[in-house]
């Protein structure tokens, strides 16, 4: 699903990745670990087509995404879900118009997107609260309106970026329940993160980064 080769990433004379290379099975989970400025973020970024390599190539399933043309990027990205450690909800949409708002951008046709975004609420466990907003939500529930947003357009690809870091431990147990979840039904999950208690707690792969190089990979 995954596949970086040799990839280096340079901002002026400063390597933000330096010859990584690594891949991710189909439906397989893994956490990306590292100090702040290892160069987790950068990595995901090239994963959403947000960078591109200074070298290297990065391919995700049967995209090569250096040879991405514009008609193709929209295609593209429906398969890659992002969470992040802030949701960033609109304060004046309901939790139901939240969820739905990858799927209008995506020019999902209006009959299918109820189903979608009660489907993906049910997930979640949030199906009572569709017409709340987010001002009247705990920090954990709208942690799971965003993973919520997330995955309503099925993706292939699911990239958490620090999905626990505003949460207390018992709530972070639970969001990681949910991407097992989601790993279980075929999603290839890659989590990045610095607790490193949290990762200690699963069976899940650890890939490393220091200083922008992969010191570990797990296999």
């Amino acid at each position: 699903m995954i596949q970086f080769e040799n990839v280096t990433k340079r901002y002026g004379t400063r390597l933000a990745l330096d010859e990584v290379s690594f891949s991710l099975d189909p439906s397989e989970m893994a956490f990306l670990v590292g100090h702040s400025g290892a160069g987790k973020s950068t990595l995901l970024r090239h994963l959403v087509c947000l960078e591109a390599p200074s070298e290297g190539r990065v391919m995700v399933g049967n995209f090569d995404l250096r040879k991405l043309s514009p008609d193709q990027l929209p295609m593209f990205r429906r398969k890659v879900g992002v969470v992040f450690q802030d949701p960033q909800l609109l304060a004046d949409r309901s939790v139901f118009e939240n969820v739905a708002l990858p799927l209008r951008a995506a020019g999902f046709d209006r009959s299918v997107i109820p189903a979608r975004v009660k489907a993906a609420l049910e997930q979640v466990e949030l199906s009572h609260l569709e017409q709340a907003l987010p001002g009247e939500l705990s920090s954990g529930q709208r942690q799971r309106v965003g993973i919520a947003r997330a995955v309503v357009h099925k993706p292939a690809l699911l990239l958490a970026d620090e999905p626990t870091g505003n949460l207390d431990p018992e709530l972070s147990k639970k969001i990681m329940k949910l991407f097992t979840q989601f790993r279980n039904h075929g999603v290839t999950v890659l989590i990045a993160t610095h607790e490193q208690a949290l990762v200690e707690a699963q069976p899940f792969r650890v890939l490393r980064l220091d200083q922008g190089r992969l010191v570990e990979s797990g296999r």
